[in-house]
């Protein structure tokens, strides 16, 4: 069997879709004869599968020639090996100068020979050891979802086979979002990998994937990458997922805090040189940080070197300025304003839960996804009402559909609009949609789990949990609509959707549009109400009906 030491290493990078800066890059074995799969099937057939799979990631630390944080992948049945058998390549990456919170291990299929107790303890014995850890695979392998529950992992890897489907296939559609609100939900991040295409690379962009790998990008080289950037960087849309201060994550150059200014100057000055360096200390906490521009003005003036060459840089080196991974974009802005920060163009260090260093990221930069994501959001209002397009109501939708969780869908228009135009003029009938558009965007407000959309003309969209759609039915109908003086009326069409009683958004909209028809031929401010599945309609409010009656009837 060919010894790991003669294996070769390719190395493809993985880049952050905000900022379009690579932020780590995976070894990935180049055996001269077979695949890793057959290599490790070897081994484990002479049961040496943990000395074999950690051998690679050995060989991996050897050939890497950069400073960017590394990926290695491992066999998930290598979970079980004793925590002596880490000791070699812990030895490793001390002669690299690499600590291991600079490292991800990802975890791959199969996970079924390990039982899930046994996988459990194996991953946190290695985040005891500082190492950060992704579940690799996702959708090709057998990964229990119990699994990826309680699992300590930084990032979850969906793999190509997911992504060939996008963007057209509504099933692959559904499950990278799915994906999306489980590691939202968490704190984790969604790696997208195998990227192709164009069309796929702005679909995954589209749902709000946060980072990014394929050969699209960049195919693996033998050589590391350098830190470039893709040519289109982009911020999620607006639509998306909320950014956080994670999303804008650079890699780290750090040192140890006892670190001499010879030291730092040397980092400072080669090649790749980065805009600044943080002094860590033995448990990867910053305790000091240098930007670029003034250590090398302060160490290289008169008597610059002579002064500070080997003294502690921490004498020349600023507090860090530090914030949480998950810390929202728009926190961070409102901490760099409340600390009155004059020097936007410094690192601010990056933390964890427990102050341990991530990596870096740039107020300027922060600042323009923030921009790019505004701007964003409000080409894609509505002029007259400031409310998005139907897209708020299609994505929301699609998550509670997916996570099982009952709603109602509603539609919102107003009666013989054009005969309003007509009558009162153009002006009067923007004033009236202008109107409707505050009443929604008001109840929205007290109601937090009520999403609207105005998509265009008098036609509004509502969703909302089952026990809201009263009170928005109350504030609605029981107003007295006018338009410069003249009554008008309001029709509201409502689908309560059980969970599991509804398919897609595509369905929601289908089986409203007889609705709306439904509630229009009802006299006056009408309300009507059916379900999924079901011929009968309910007319709770019109002309002739007994007042509001309750939705759950």
């Amino acid at each position: 069997m060919k010894s790991p030491r003669a294996v070769r290493f390719a190395f493809q990078p993985l880049y952050s879709l905000h900022t379009g800066g690579v932020v780590a890059h995976e070894a990935l074995a180049r055996p001269g004869q077979g695949t890793v799969p057959e290599l490790l099937t070897q081994a484990r057939r002479e049961g040496r599968l943990a000395e074999v799979d950690l051998g690679l990631a050995i060989a991996a630390v050897r050939q890497d020639d950069t400073t960017l944080p590394l990926h290695l992948n491992l066999s998930a049945r290598t979970l079980a090996a004793p925590a002596a058998m880490y000791d070699d390549l812990l030895a490793e990456l001390g002669d690299a100068g690499r600590r291991t919170r600079d490292v991800v291990l990802e975890i791959g299929p199969p996970f079924a020979p390990l039982p899930a107790d046994r996988a459990l303890a194996g991953m946190r014995a290695l985040t005891e050891l500082g190492f950060r850890l992704a579940l690799d695979g996702l959708g090709r392998g057998d990964l229990p979802l119990g699994l990826l529950v309680d699992a300590p992992v930084d990032l979850v890897k969906l793999d190509r086979t997911v992504l060939r489907g996008l963007p057209d296939d509504q099933a692959s559609v559904a499950v990278v979002e799915a994906l999306l609100h489980y590691t939202n939900r968490t704190g984790t991040r969604l790696v997208a990998t195998g990227v192709e295409t164009d069309a796929q690379l702005d679909a995954v962009r589209g749902l709000g994937v946060r980072i990014a790998q394929g050969n699209l990008l960049a195919p693996p080289t033998a050589a590391g990458p350098a830190p470039a950037l893709l040519t289109r960087p982009q911020t999620t849309r607006a639509a998306g997922p909320a950014q956080c201060v994670g999303d804008f994550l650079r890699p780290a150059t750090t040192l140890p805090e006892s670190a001499t200014c010879d030291e730092v100057r040397e980092v400072l000055a080669a090649a790749d040189a980065p805009s600044g360096v943080v002094g860590v200390d033995e448990l990867n906490r910053p305790r000091w940080s240098v930007d670029r521009t003034r250590f090398l003005v302060a160490v290289t003036g008169p008597y610059g070197h002579a002064l500070h060459a080997k003294r502690p840089a921490a004498r020349l080196a600023d507090t860090p300025h530090t914030i949480e991974a998950r810390a929202g974009a728009m926190e961070f802005l409102e901490l760099v304003t409340d600390a009155d920060w004059g020097r936007t163009g410094d690192d601010v260090v990056v933390v964890d839960e427990v102050g341990r260093c991530l990596g870096v990221v740039l107020v300027t930069e922060v600042v323009r996804g923030v921009a790019e994501a505004k701007v964003e959001a409000a080409a894609a209002l509505n002029p007259l009402t400031r409310l998005p397009g139907s897209d708020t109501v299609a994505r929301d939708v699609a998550r509670r559909i997916t996570i099982g969780e009952p709603f109602v869908a509603a539609w919102l228009d107003i009666d013989a609009f054009k005969a309003v135009n007509d009558t009162a003029g153009f002006a009067a009938g923007d004033d009236l949609i202008r109107e409707l558009g505050g009443a929604l965007t008001a109840l929205a407000g007290g109601l937090r789990r009520m999403r609207v959309s105005h998509v265009g003309g008098d036609d509004f969209l509502v969703v909302c949990d089952v026990d809201e759609i009263a009170t928005v039915a109350g504030a609605l109908l029981d107003r007295h609509w006018t338009a410069d003086g003249m009554p008008v009326t309001v029709s509201l069409a409502t689908l309560v959707c059980a969970s599991g009683s509804i398919r897609s958004y595509q369905e929601v909209s289908r089986l409203l549009a007889p609705l709306k028809k439904r509630a229009k031929a009802v006299p006056g401010s009408s309300w009507v109400l059916s379900r999924p599945g079901s011929d009968r309609v309910e007319v709770l409010r019109g002309i002739g009906t007994r007042g509001l009656q309750a939705a759950a009837g």
